[in-house]
């Protein structure tokens, strides 16, 4: 059984329900018509009853038992406001808030907040930049997290593999007090979290996580760049979870080839079987998630948000009804 298989059957046994905010777009109508048959998903799609109508109309689209949500008649919409302004505390007036929630990313957004729904799925029309903000304001991060961060699951027939970060963090800081000078939260601490967080989501996808922290050396052979920050991430790693198998800083080839391994890291236990990748910024994440993508043959799935108190994860916008469903089957499956 593959591994979307799997978390349809895992979804029939718990169903979920999923905000989809991207209105009556196709791929979206498309989607929501078979997860809602299917039984994996209780749908909320937002937009006007009339829209969904001449929408699944011209493109023959069935959506009965979708919820479809008007933000304009909403009846809870006052409450809702209320709420959203006490999570703003005091950043955004009633006028703009009420604004705000005339859009499905934060009306949306606040739905799961409300607990009207589990998890949501957005970015077919909006910017990632507009999917992931209003989960930072409203949703916020989970008890213990200091960073949302993002993995991608690489598919290819039997072989699941996960990158992190490709799409969120652009490189890695010391968090330090404005007013005493004091590092909070270190770089490695950050990347640190970021590996311990990839490791849980991919163990959600069947995915048995042996973590590498990558880098351009392996065990000191290289000087320089992000080779320092990798060494202490996985010292911190280790700190964060002591059951984790983790290990770097290793050259891919090190991390993936038990040959390499052998003559560079002997003895690791991770080294020559990873399949969970640290990347130590955003650009190598990216560039790697992409050759893996388009050369290695690999389907793509993500970005996967880590760290918010309840799934939000976005879309490309060049996605297709194939991609928004399993995405949704993925959101889901993080609840």
């Amino acid at each position: 059984m593959g591994m979307f298989e799997k978390l349809e059957e895992q979804l029939k046994a718990s169903p979920k329900t999923i905000v989809l905010p991207d209105g009556p777009d196709p791929r979206i109508m498309e989607a929501a018509e078979k997860l809602q048959k299917g039984g994996f998903l209780q749908v909320i799609l937002i937009g006007t009853e009339a829209e969904f109508a001449e929408g699944a109309k011209k493109g023959g689209y069935d959506l009965t038992g979708c919820e479809i949500i008007d933000p304009a008649n909403y009846a809870d919409m006052d409450a809702m406001v209320q709420q959203m302004m006490e999570l703003r505390k005091g950043k955004m007036t009633e006028e703009q808030v009420r604004e705000a929630l005339s859009h499905g990313n934060y009306f949306g957004t606040m739905l799961v907040k409300m607990g009207k729904a589990d998890c949501l799925l957005g970015g077919a029309t909006y910017s990632t930049a507009d999917t992931v903000r209003p989960g930072l304001q409203l949703i916020k991060t989970k008890p213990g997290a200091h960073l949302v961060s993002s993995v991608f699951i690489l598919v290819r027939e039997d072989e699941k593999l996960c990158f992190g970060d490709c799409a969120i963090n652009i490189d890695y800081q010391d968090t330090v007090d404005r007013k005493t000078g004091e590092v909070k939260f270190t770089a490695a601490q950050k990347l640190a979290e970021v590996a311990v967080e990839s490791a849980k989501t991919a163990a959600v996808f069947g995915i048995d996580p042996k973590v590498a922290v990558l880098s351009f050396s392996t065990k000191g052979s290289g000087k320089g760049g992000t080779v320092q920050l990798s060494h202490d991430a996985v010292i911190e790693a280790q700190k964060m979870d002591p059951e984790l198998a983790i290990d770097g800083e290793l050259q891919f080839d090190a991390a993936v080839s038990p040959v390499v391994a052998e003559t560079k890291c002997k003895g690791s236990k991770v080294a020559g079987q990873a399949n969970t990748f640290i990347f130590p910024c955003i650009e190598a994440g990216n560039i790697g998630y992409k050759i893996a993508q388009r050369l290695g043959g690999f389907a793509a799935y993500g970005p996967i948000l880590q760290g918010l108190n309840a799934p939000i994860n976005d879309l490309s916008r060049g996605c297709n009804a194939d991609e928004v469903y399993k995405m949704a089957l993925i959101t889901a499956a993080l609840s």
